[in-house]
């Protein structure tokens, strides 16, 4: 049996406010390029006129995609071939991917640049996860996931504004040469600060099954495909079908290999924690509704409010902010009961929050004070509460040597929740009698808040989990039990 104590005695010979640092900022670009680019559509457009609005749509879903499929076998690469290697080949491939971004001639390669962009993204978080927890003592892991969560939280949700303000200012390549002096640094500093890791003995000596890792990564990115773009070709396209099974064929392949396989690609054993799965579960159902609130939010003050880009970039800071204070707040609670009451609480939030955006309040007369500012102090501190309290509930479960794996399957949950938040949206904007209205979003937000209430309720079953089970009370002493004292 691995000796999992030795390595994180080995890993922790530095510095983890450091580790903590850098990897909190690396996984902030990653988040950050995956929502920064979508206010760009309109200028990518016309700086390459031949290209349909199609076409550039998969400079987002490309990304999208290979960040959602690689995060899961990356995850177990790290952990076996080293998180500091995984993390630093990545930070590279990124940081390259991001100057092609910026300098790309045509439309084809800013999507294939894209497309490389978020498969080193999906090596980079879960790299830079596993390291966090490896070298953060026990007693404060909520506490640096708290941090993580309100640094990425922040980064998603900032990243309209911030392509807003680049976009306005320099123009759609600035978005991607601001990475290069970012990760430039980054590359030094985890040369320097981040620990060199052994192979660990175990579960390092074997590269995970690679036939597993391969159609585990197919599999997820042909989900998210068919999620990300069903309703641009129909739900009913034989493209939308035919990818979606293939798909759910491939990962259910996956995990039959992953049960009887000696390095398996999925690391199964962590399912069987009722908390670990329930946390997921959560977490997937979060990331629903928060994705198909990060992109109704500007539509809406765009389309219906007519505000200007920098008024929108402003306005959104205000969830992101509180955001990053719920996160912040919650990484401080280290109890499992706590931290699963908080979760409840967060999510009953955010309810509230789609409460409003439901209402009569958001309608055609712009109303920042009385709708959009508790909407999002309600929306953005209840994502982070209960996303940090799941998130440290579900790394709580995770053995040290397979963090990486562990948490990179988390992330993976969250992503196709997204996917489906972003599917769900598009079909409810599409339908109705007037698509794209003001009664369209309050729909969307109608079936966020249901979403919301189901994730609470589930969320508040694992107090029955985390509740201690009574010891077995001792048989009642026979004669022939009783100890006779010596004479």
């Amino acid at each position: 049996m691995p000796d999992e104590s030795a390595e994180r005695t080995h890993t922790t010979q530095v510095n983890p406010a450091r580790v903590l640092a850098l990897c909190s900022g690396a996984s902030f670009m990653a988040f950050l390029d995956l929502s920064i680019i979508s206010i760009a559509f309109p200028d990518i457009l016309a700086d390459f006129p031949g290209a349909s609005l199609n076409t550039v749509t998969w400079v987002l879903s490309g990304y999208t995609i290979l960040l959602a499929a690689v995060l899961t076998p990356a995850g177990r690469m790290a952990d076996s071939l080293g998180r500091r290697t995984v993390f630093v080949w990545s930070l590279a491939a990124f940081t390259i991917a991001s100057l092609v971004c910026a300098v790309a001639p045509s439309i084809w390669w800013l999507i294939a640049a894209r497309v490389v962009q978020g498969a080193a993204a999906g090596g980079m978080i879960p790299a830079a996860l596993g390291l966090i927890l490896a070298t953060t003592p026990r007693e404060r892991i909520a506490r640096a996931v708290g941090t993580w969560s309100a640094v990425a939280g922040f980064s998603a949700v900032i990243g309209p504004a911030a392509g807003g303000l680049l976009l306005r200012a320099f123009g759609w390549r600035s978005v991607f040469y601001i990475n290069l002096p970012l990760c430039g640094a980054m590359l030094i500093a985890a040369v320097v600060v981040l620990p060199r890791q052994q192979r660990l003995r175990g579960t390092g000596e074997r590269l995970p099954d690679a036939v597993g890792s391969i159609a585990l990564a197919l599999g997820i990115g042909g989900v998210v495909s068919a999620l990300t773009e069903g309703d641009t070709w129909g739900w009913g396209d034989v493209r939308t079908i035919g990818l979606g099974l293939a798909g759910l064929a491939l990962v259910a392949l996956t995990v039959l290999r992953s049960r009887t396989h000696a390095a398996p690609a999925l690391e199964m054993t962590v399912w069987r924690s009722p908390v670990f799965s329930t946390a997921n579960l959560g977490l997937g159902l979060l990331n629903m509704t928060m994705f198909a609130w990060m992109l109704a939010a500007p539509l809406f003050a765009a389309e219906i409010w007519h505000w200007t880009v920098l008024r929108t970039a402003g306005a959104l800071c205000v969830g992101a902010v509180s955001s990053m204070a719920g996160s912040l707040a919650a990484g401080r609670l280290s109890r499992p009961a706590t931290q699963v009451k908080v979760a409840v609480l967060g999510a009953l939030s955010f309810t509230g929050s789609n409460a409003i955006w439901a209402s009569d309040l958001f309608g055609p007369t712009p109303n920042f004070l009385g709708a959009w500012l508790p909407a999002a102090i309600l929306g953005g501190g209840g994502l982070g509460l209960a996303i940090t309290c799941l998130s440290s509930l579900a790394a709580g479960t995770v053995p040290p040597l397979k963090f990486a794996g562990g948490l990179g399957m988390t992330l993976t949950v969250r992503q196709v929740g997204g996917a489906v938040g972003v599917a769900g949206f598009a079909s409810i904007m599409a339908s109705g009698a007037t698509p794209g209205g003001i009664r369209s979003f309050h729909h969307v937000y109608d079936a966020a808040m249901a979403v919301n209430v189901l994730c609470a309720v589930v969320v508040g079953a694992m107090l029955l989990m985390l509740r201690p089970k009574p010891e077995p009370a001792a048989a009642p002493q026979g004669p022939q039990d009783r100890v006779t004292p010596a004479q």
